[in-house]
């Protein structure tokens, strides 16, 4: 399926190659002239002091205002003498900006650049929308469809452009991604080495950046948004994940100065917090708030568990990131999780796809679809992976781990899922009637939607709970089989009466029959509201 554009690229303003760029030099001269869309990247790029230690002596940032607000933007070493500020419109008009550095060659450099109408097709960043949702900054509402990819970006430009080409076929708009890969990849690395080989925690390898960052701009170009895995407990061998708190903060201002102007990052502390043995809750709680402060876009911001959840309620937390494959089973269950945090829930590990013999990697796809249609009754989200074995794919490995092509047969069925949100209510479905086991997700008085999983009853009494409700209401039934993708729409329309104290009905049409098959789903979407047929 084709994909609109997205994420547009770089807009550079280049000190070493133009006479705008030289003019530059001499502070407080303005160079003029540069434009970018809204919610694309401008970047600024500056020859500075290339010796000692850049990274940890040289300061450089930039305020950036259209006179009704400012922007302090960090900017960053590139290696070769090189300092990148990246800048990222959130309104049109006319930006003007100045350089702050203790380095004299970066200091005091100032300059305008004009925003313009987005680009076709770009709705800007997400941000959470309704309390429980995601929508772009447009007002597009955002139906998360995510996936899992750990160490895509750092494989080789083969497997990543097939990776790419496997997306833009797909239903999937979030691709959860390790800054360091949790599984072997190129010979390339986020820090340099000393000369016995060791790791320079105090020196990055800008190269290993500018490779990951493009795979960031290209997951952007397909309208896909990245949410990058900062930790992760499984690099014993580089213990890229146990550095010290100083070295760690460092890396977390790097990483926010490199990436925070791409309108499609997301930020994830870590995947699987509880078994990074080496920091503590406080560690990943001062690392959020760190992230908090330096990112000014406000990017998504959340924290990965693997059996003991994160408090989520911290502030500097957007949205509950979880894995629990058991809650995502059972729409009340899953409800739960929005009820103690009153924030956006993405159950971004459920289990996965697959045929191996561990029991994290086991599901069948019938098993992973119903996940998503469960949590979405729940108004919750989910996110999908795949690990069938590689001898029976040949495969380099697994799509969870390194991305490539997918095998199984879930992500058909979730790209008609993605149809039956885009269809369903903005910013999304909520639980309707949700402590008393209704089972029904949506928006009270208008829509209605209600799962049945693998069970697979001959007939549902079509009772709907009172709220919003007078009589006279007149919907449409659909009944949906989510597994063969069909809709079936009843001949005529329900139309709702008091049937007791607590429900309307269809006095005429008490019931709807259904096939007694698994996966069946029955929506009613009310006539004189609805937005589509």
């Amino acid at each position: 399926m084709a994909r609109r554009p997205h994420q547009p690229g770089l807009d550079l303003t280049r000190r070493a190659a133009t006479g705008l760029g030289l003019a530059m030099m001499a502070s407080p001269s303005l160079a003029a002239g540069a434009s970018v869309p809204r919610w694309g990247v401008h970047e600024i790029v500056l020859d500075g002091p290339a010796i000692g230690n850049p990274f940890v002596d040289v300061s450089l940032s930039a305020a950036f205002t259209d006179g009704q607000q400012t922007l302090n933007i960090a900017g960053f070493y590139d290696g070769a003498g090189v300092y990148r500020v990246r800048f990222s419109p959130p309104t049109e008009g006319t930006w003007r900006w100045r350089t702050r550095s203790n380095a004299p060659a970066l200091n005091g450099k100032a300059g305008t650049v004009m925003a313009t109408a987005p680009r076709p097709g770009d709705h800007g960043p997400v941000k959470v929308a309704g309390g429980y949702h995601f929508a772009h900054a447009d007002g597009t509402p955002f139906r998360q469809i995510g996936t899992t990819a750990y160490a895509w970006a750092q494989q080789s430009d083969a497997l990543c452009d097939q990776t790419l080409e496997t997306l833009a076929a797909s239903p999937f708009n979030k691709m959860r991604m390790c800054v360091f890969p949790n599984v072997a990849g190129e010979p390339i690395h986020a820090f340099a080495q000393t000369a016995d080989g060791a790791w320079d925690f105090d020196r990055f390898n800008p190269a290993y950046f500018r490779r990951f960052e493009d795979r960031v701009r290209r997951l952007g170009a397909l309208g896909i948004q990245a949410d990058l895995i900062l930790f992760h407990p499984y690099d014993e061998k580089t213990g890229f994940h146990a550095m010290t708190p100083a070295r760690d903060d460092r890396y977390v201002r790097y990483l926010v100065a490199r990436m925070a102007a791409f309108s499609n990052v997301w930020w994830s502390l870590a995947n699987e917090w509880d078994l990074v043995k080496a920091k503590t809750e406080a560690d990943f709680d001062r690392m959020g708030r760190l992230i908090q402060v330096q990112d000014p876009y406000d990017r998504l911001r959340s924290i990965h568990n693997w059996r003991d959840n994160f408090d989520n309620s911290r502030p500097w937390i957007t949205h509950s990131s979880i894995q629990n494959g058991s809650a995502a089973l059972d729409d009340a269950r899953a409800e739960i999780y929005r009820s103690v945090w009153k924030k956006p829930v993405v159950f971004d590990e459920v289990r996965y796809e697959g045929d191996l013999e561990k029991r994290w990697g086991d599901l069948r796809p019938e098993d992973l679809v119903q996940r998503f249609w469960h949590c979405l009754v729940a108004g919750t989200y989910v996110g999908h992976g795949e690990v069938y074995d590689t001898r029976k794919t040949n495969a380099p490995g697994t799509w969870t781990a390194r991305g490539g092509k997918l095998w199984g047969q879930s992500a058909p069925r979730l790209a008609f899922l993605k149809t039956v949100m885009e269809q369903g209510p903005t910013p999304g479905l909520d639980p309707i009637d949700r402590t008393w086991d209704q089972h029904l997700g949506g928006q009270p008085g208008t829509y209605y939607l209600r799962y049945f999983g693998d069970s697979a009853p001959g007939e549902w009494a079509v009772a709907l709970p009172k709220d919003e409700l007078e009589g006279g209401e007149r919907f449409r039934l659909d009944v949906l089989d989510t597994w063969a993708m069909t809709v079936t729409s009843a001949p005529r329309p329900y139309v709702m009466a008091k049937r007791d104290a607590y429900f309307f009905h269809d006095p005429q049409q008490p019931v709807v029959s259904l096939p007694g098959r698994p996966w069946m789903a029955v929506r009613l979407v009310r006539l004189n509201t609805e937005s589509a047929a």
